[in-house]
């Protein structure tokens, strides 16, 4: 008779300590909100209120769950590399459209960019889109003639041009709106895949696929346009990966150019700087021979601010308004003291306990191994060199061993998800995310979401991703 697999003792820890952090954050936020009403959330540590309810989605959502719980670290262990990425995408549009639509079509997709991130309700101001972009500054600062919404005022201009630019060929409206974010969107676990197997090794990147698929992080990805921000900052991560370590520079000049457009789509994005530092030093043996390799991506970096600040946006000016126009609202009111811990407590439902398991196991692995982390990512476990994909190895098809494709591959992703978790760190202590980060850190998260190939028993970890997922979106009415 064989015993039912149990995950291993030290991965429950830090779950725990999470689970109890989400906890403290409910009880003490529900403790000031009710006193002194400052924290501006009905359900806090989240955006939401409490309305338990059913949609159409369920049932497509209970069975995507499911399904990627008992197939999916078998499947991404044995498809060929291209078809596993097609497969990942499919897979990720169903799960957050499965998502989105419990809430129902309208209040689940087509209403949440025209309520509630107001981009659309601005377009009929951009007829003009070079005189619309010389002129915004002037109207970020609360008070200021005909001032921007909050969300439009809190990003450049380039979140909200883009949906004017859908407007203008014909998508118009909410539901198109959010077709675009969920589409483009779920193209980020694709990103990170693809980051992953170049920086890392091909082996790790398959066993991380179902859980990019399966994320916690879905919820808000089917809710909101950091989902569209999310997949270009995670496509310009990837695009770096592959010139560092392919050595073309084409790859990098288009890095170079996603890059530019990540800082003028969200101000706090500029801080994907720190990851995009963690791969030139995860490839900079490739960087010395090839000195082009940074001299592209400089330039297509510069291509973006050129052509909003030739058209007029200045976006330090920009950023410095924000914060005043940020302190002029809910930010200035909300406590740093409760938030700069509790929205930590938003990150852990937005990756689940299975990323914390993850991120636990990082650190012991760059603990153990730091130097590791600087070797060759084209020798040691890399994207040629991570054995037979069909070797899942363990009862749940992907693995017994959390050190995936050998250390040099494990502790280079461990140094990947660190700076990513050093950003996320850094967005937290300067004050200008506190609340809605379940939302604001969709860009990181996504990437902290790749340490769960470090992971054991995958399908039971995938199962309390998918629970948490199904509970907080049918518990739950989320802002976002």
């Amino acid at each position: 008779m064989t015993r039912s697999p149990r995950l291993p003792l030290r991965d429950l820890c830090a779950p725990g300590a999470a689970a109890l952090l989400v906890l403290l954050a409910v009880l003490v936020g529900r403790h000031i909100q009710d006193t002194r009403h400052t924290l501006f959330v009905n359900w806090p540590p989240l955006f939401a209120v409490w309305e338990p309810h059913v949609g159409p989605g369920t049932p497509a959502a209970v069975g995507m769950a499911v399904a990627t719980v008992g197939y999916g670290p078998a499947l991404a262990a044995r498809l060929p590399w291209r078809a596993l990425l097609a497969a990942a995408w499919a897979a990720a549009m169903a799960w957050i459209w499965s998502l989105a639509l419990v809430d129902g079509w309208r209040r689940g997709v087509a209403g949440r960019l025209t309520t509630r991130e107001e981009y659309l309700r601005v377009i009929g101001r951009f007829p003009d889109v070079p005189g619309a972009l010389r002129d915004f500054t002037h109207h970020i600062v609360a008070g200021s003639p005909d001032p921007w919404p909050a969300h439009v005022a809190g990003h450049p201009p380039g979140a909200t041009l883009t949906f004017v630019l859908l407007d203008r060929i014909g998508l118009r409206g909410g539901g198109w709106a959010g077709v675009w974010c969920i589409t483009v969107g779920a193209t980020a676990c694709v990103a990170v895949l693809v980051g992953v197997r170049a920086l890392a090794d091909e082996r790790l990147a398959r066993r991380a696929a179902p859980f990019l698929v399966l994320a916690p992080a879905a919820v808000w990805l089917g809710a909101s346009a950091d989902a569209y921000f999310a997949a270009v900052a995670a496509w310009a991560v990837a695009l770096l990966a592959l010139a560092v370590t392919g050595g073309s520079p084409w790859p990098a000049a288009g890095s170079g150019l996603l890059f530019g457009l990540t800082c003028y789509l969200s101000y706090g994005l500029i801080l994907f700087a720190v990851i995009a530092a963690a791969v030139l030093v995860l490839g900079r043996r490739r960087v010395r021979e090839r000195p082009a390799l940074l001299a592209a991506p400089a330039a297509g970096l510069a291509v973006v601010p050129a052509a909003f600040t030739l058209a007029g946006f200045d976006w330090w000016e920009g950023y410095r308004l924000l914060v005043t126009r940020y302190y002029q609202g809910v930010g200035g009111v909300r406590p740093y003291g409760y938030w700069v811990w509790a929205d930590l407590a938003c990150a852990v439902v937005c990756t689940g306990p299975a990323t914390v398991a993850g991120l636990a196991r990082a650190g012991g692995t760059l603990a153990r191994r730091p130097g590791a982390a600087l070797s060759r990512p084209d020798g040691d476990g890399g994207p040629d060199d991570g054995g037979d994909p069909g070797d899942g190895g363990g009862p749940d098809g992907g693995g017994d061993s959390g050190d995936g494709g050998g250390p040099g591959a494990a502790a280079r992703l461990a140094l990947l998800v660190a700076a990513a978790l050093l950003a996320l760190l850094v967005a937290d202590v300067s004050g200008m995310s506190k609340a809605e980060t379940e939302r604001i850190w969709l860009p990181f998260a996504m990437w902290l979401l790749a340490c769960c190939a470090f992971l054991d028993r995958p399908r039971c970890w995938l199962a309390a991703q998918a629970v948490l997922a199904l509970l907080v979106n049918h518990l739950l009415l989320t802002g976002w």
